[in-house]
């Protein structure tokens, strides 16, 4: 699956930095994907980028300069009607919509399909207008949002902007003034590639094969609840699968193997967020469940030979608070890098000292943050394409060991996804454990009659973790 620019992410940072031995991220990094094990960092807050070099230009070439702005809505006009006229013609092809709506991994049983086979006997009527307009609609909803409702959705917590893009009365009114009922609400689904490969296998497979399809189905719908389309370039993770890929024109350019959230209460939850910034060599601020809880806060205080060991600083306030810092270095259990990506949960990308762990099969070991192989070359890559720095200033900032944070003129979208049947990082189809339970309730959805009304409101409990990347390491 790879494309020839899988190496090159690695590649424009390796010249410099494997000649000058700079970076040994760990024994281990040198023997995983040959040239992939690019360490690089970047320039702090504020550096310019350095003008092109050769390498610079090669790296655009992979990665063009796209102008990718943000929709700008404006002040639009107020959405078409919800029931509009229908001609018979238009009518009988929505009836074939939904009498095929199976193959998107829906259940024409949801839709009124006797009802408007009945009525568009009748032509042109009140009456076909409100059925059809009220078909279309639920079609909309399902094909758009998802059809699971919002209390299946176990900790998710992504904002899905497709109800402001395709908002339905401007459906409605696009497909009756077109003609092509069909062809509009097609153009809901997602552009994924995912998508297209579990709509080929629930495709192939059989109608006895019950389980398996309603697997399918519901790994369908969570592509429907996110955004229709992720965008150009972006990081996406697929928590139970433990593998996290570095995306720019559908084609994965890197991946990586992560360490996940335990079972249970420090689950990682499913985000969308955006990655605004890299930090190199970054310091580890420990929360007072461990400074006090756990007594870290006298021991470094009464042991400074085993706190220099370790990279404790810390501090007391004149109320008798305790404040510990871990400082910059490979000890560091943050390791060498952390991506900014501000949200409500304290979730976010980072190295760590512990690399050996991603060796193991089962990698739900984190206390929810998420922790990535080949850390470095991660840090590199973003910061080259966030436009923060160029690879000798990431060079200079990384072999520092000092505390640097860059910040991204391009913020790139990140997806932290629960996929139980998706492509694996070879494009084969395979089905992956549920560690966190999350299937379940998206399973019992599909037994159930479609809700109708259902709120886009996230009511799930937001989490916030105390992080502490020790965990499991």
């Amino acid at each position: 699956m790879r494309k020839w620019i899988g190496t090159l992410a690695s590649g424009i940072a390796a010249t410099a930095l494997i000649s000058s031995g700079a970076f040994a991220q760990d024994e281990q990094a040198a023997a995983m994907e040959e040239a992939a094990e690019a360490p690089s960092d970047e320039p702090s807050d504020g550096q310019a980028e350095a003008s092109e070099t050769a390498s610079d230009a090669t790296f655009d070439e992979a990665f063009p300069r796209m102008v990718s702005g943000e929709v700008v809505q404006g002040d639009l006009a107020p959405p078409g009607p919800i029931v509009q006229p229908w001609t018979v013609e238009a009518a009988n092809e929505l009836i074939a919509v939904i009498d095929g709506i199976g193959a998107e991994g829906l259940d024409p049983r949801d839709y009124d399909l006797q009802a408007l086979q009945v009525a568009v006997q009748s032509g042109p009527s009140e009456e076909l207008n409100e059925l059809a307009s009220k078909n279309f609609v639920w079609l909309v909803e399902d094909l758009r949002d998802g059809r699971t409702p919002m209390d299946a959705r176990e900790q998710w917590f992504v904002v899905d902007p497709d109800r402001d893009f395709f908002r339905t009365g401007d459906l409605l009114t696009e497909a009756m003034e077109s003609g092509d009922v069909a062809g509009t609400l097609a153009k809901l689904n997602p552009t994924h590639p995912d998508y297209a490969r579990l709509k080929a296998e629930l495709a192939a497979t059989p109608d006895t094969e019950v389980d398996k399809r309603k697997l399918i189905r519901a790994n369908m719908d969570r592509w429907r609840w996110l955004a229709r389309d992720l965008g150009r370039k972006y990081l996406i993770t697929n928590v139970p699968e433990y593998q996290l890929r570095l995306t720019v024109g559908d084609n994965i350019i890197s991946t990586y193997r992560t360490v996940v959230g335990k079972p249970g209460r420090t689950a990682t939850p499913q985000l969308a967020e955006k990655v605004s910034g890299v930090v190199f060599n970054p310091t580890w601020t420990v929360p007072q469940s461990i400074v006090k809880g756990e007594g870290l806060g006298n021991k470094v205080l009464s042991n400074p030979a085993w706190a220099k060991r370790n990279g404790y600083k810390a501090t007391r306030g004149e109320n008798g608070w305790i404040t510990v810092v871990q400082q910059p270095g490979p000890g560091n259990s943050l390791g060498r890098m952390k991506l900014e990506m501000p949200n409500p949960h304290a979730i976010f990308f980072h190295d760590t000292p512990s690399r050996h762990l991603f060796a193991n099969d089962n990698r739900a070991l984190s206390h929810g943050c998420i922790r990535t192989e080949r850390a470095l070359e991660l840090a590199i890559t973003m910061a080259i394409l966030g436009k923060a720095t160029s690879k000798d200033e990431a060079v200079e900032i990384a072999t520092s060991g000092e505390y640097t944070k860059v910040y991204m003129k391009d913020e790139l979208p990140a997806y932290i996804t629960y996929f139980t049947m998706a492509s694996d990082i070879d494009g084969e189809m395979q089905t992956f454990d549920d560690i966190y339970g999350r299937d379940a309730p998206v399973l019992a959805s599909l037994d159930k009659p479609r809700e109708r009304n259902r709120s886009n409101e996230i009511d799930d409990e937001v989490i916030v973790i105390e992080d502490d990347p020790r965990v499991g390491g």
